[in-house]
């Protein structure tokens, strides 16, 4: 089964299944915060989690990879990317988002450290003041851009954590393979070196992988979603995890039965909502283009678990299981 939703303004999507979803919560917090939990798609792998509070009082936020700049890079061209690209974060931008009470994060969870996921990080965990989980190599780099040291906490993957309304399940996991050998890009660690120790990267081949992680997060009031920032994984990792939404990155042509096996040891998840499937040279402001993965993952979807709902989110956009 296919859904699109509409361009924007569809934040109460669902609101009714979400409810269900929250069993024996209080009517009046249901209402005030539509229980479960609720998905808005900032482009590529940026993702922001809404859910209630423990005592339904508050809104929670949770980011993964949020990456709003998107400067022009070629990534999806002929060409490819060059990889003296140099980095650069719209603060301005940023700003906007934030000081309108738009954009706003308790936590951000970065799944690995390339250009595409890490770049904004840093300002962002500054403008929010967010707690930043990641690997050692990817709190080394977010520290050389200038995260606040103190808001960086490392993960190693298998950490299960507890916070107020939610929790959130770090899981070791893989990056996508590309090319001929099935390489990943801009290989590499950067351990060892303490916070604040690496010079500052400039260019986009500065920001390596650094190791891949994978995230579950679950709301206290009803629904997880699971977010994999490449389009690979760790199978024996999710074993025994029914997540609601499974936020499935476009890709994986080089890794034998990406989407079968990943939705069987799942267990056939009720949605699926692809990911990392836009041209990030073009504006968040306009619709997403396809670069060319979609189709293939949305097949492939439908001969693996035809009971899974696909449902396509366009840039800003949110969904609500």
């Amino acid at each position: 089964m296919t859904d699109r939703l509409s361009r924007r303004g569809v934040f109460g999507v669902g609101l009714g299944a979400a409810a269900v979803l929250a069993g024996a919560a209080p009517a009046a917090a249901r209402a005030a915060t539509g229980g479960g939990l609720t998905l808005r798609w900032w482009g590529n792998n940026s993702w922001e989690i809404r859910m209630p509070s423990a005592d339904g009082t508050a809104t929670k936020t949770v980011l993964i990879d949020p990456w709003l700049t998107r400067f022009r890079t070629g990534t999806y061209s002929p060409e490819g990317a060059d990889p003296k690209t140099r980095l650069t974060v719209d603060t301005g931008l940023i700003d906007r988002y934030v000081d309108s009470g738009e954009l706003r994060a308790d936590h951000i969870l970065v799944t690995h450290g390339h250009y595409d996921h890490l770049t904004d990080v840093p300002y962002l965990a500054r403008k929010t003041g967010a707690t930043v989980y990641g690997t050692e190599t990817h709190l080394n780099l977010m520290a050389a851009l200038g995260a606040p040291e103190d808001q960086l906490a490392v993960a190693s993957g298998g950490e299960f954590l507890t916070f107020d309304g939610y929790t959130i399940r770090i899981l070791r996991s893989l990056h996508s393979a590309s090319g001929a050998r099935a390489a990943v890009p801009f290989p590499g660690t950067r351990p060892g070196f303490g916070l604040g120790h690496l010079p500052k990267p400039k260019y986009i081949q500065d920001l390596v992988e650094g190791g891949t992680l994978a995230y579950h997060v679950t709301s206290a009031w009803g629904g997880s979603v699971i977010d994999f920032g490449g389009s690979n994984y760790v199978e024996s990792e999710l074993e025994g995890l029914r997540p609601d939404v499974v936020l499935l990155p476009a890709g994986g042509g080089k890794i034998a039965d990406y989407v079968g096996r990943l939705l069987r040891v799942l267990g056939q998840p009720p949605y699926v909502v692809p990911t990392h499937w836009d041209d990030f040279d073009h504006p968040l402001t306009e619709p997403a283009r396809d670069w060319g993965g979609l189709a293939a993952l949305r097949s492939a979807v439908a001969a693996a678990s035809p009971a899974s709902r696909f449902v396509v989110v366009d840039h800003l956009e949110t969904f609500t299981p």
